[in-house]
């Protein structure tokens, strides 16, 4: 059986985190530098909770800006809602892939001041 791709295992990760199926925590080794709290920001409201439909991966895209970096984007359905979720992977030297950054359409958490 093939492997699935690491956007593919990676949006559904971060939706699960996203809708509430899975606590942040759980992405904690999955993720590096600012993208843990990105993903902690952004779960803490519950961007992808509904009532009763599930959201869902509709789609994935992607880009390779470079070897070992994929960017990403899904679009998450849930009945007749759709959103999109963008996502940076880095493949560390033990080729492991983690996300780098997480973003959805809206509000974006603050970012420090030396950035």
């Amino acid at each position: 059986m093939p492997q699935p791709s690491p956007t593919d295992l990676f949006a559904d990760r971060l939706l699960a985190v996203l809708s509430g199926q899975r606590p942040v925590h759980w992405m904690l080794r999955h993720t590096v530098g600012r993208a843990y709290d990105e993903l902690a920001w952004l779960a803490e409201r519950g961007p992808l909770r509904t009532r009763g439909t599930r959201p869902v991966v509709r789609d994935i895209g992607y880009c390779v800006p470079r070897p070992g970096a994929i960017e990403a984007f899904a679009r998450i359905g849930a009945g007749d809602q759709l959103r999109a979720m963008a996502f940076r992977l880095e493949q560390g030297p033990d080729l492991r892939w983690r996300c780098t950054a997480v973003e959805l359409g809206g509000a974006r958490p603050p970012r420090p001041a030396d950035d």
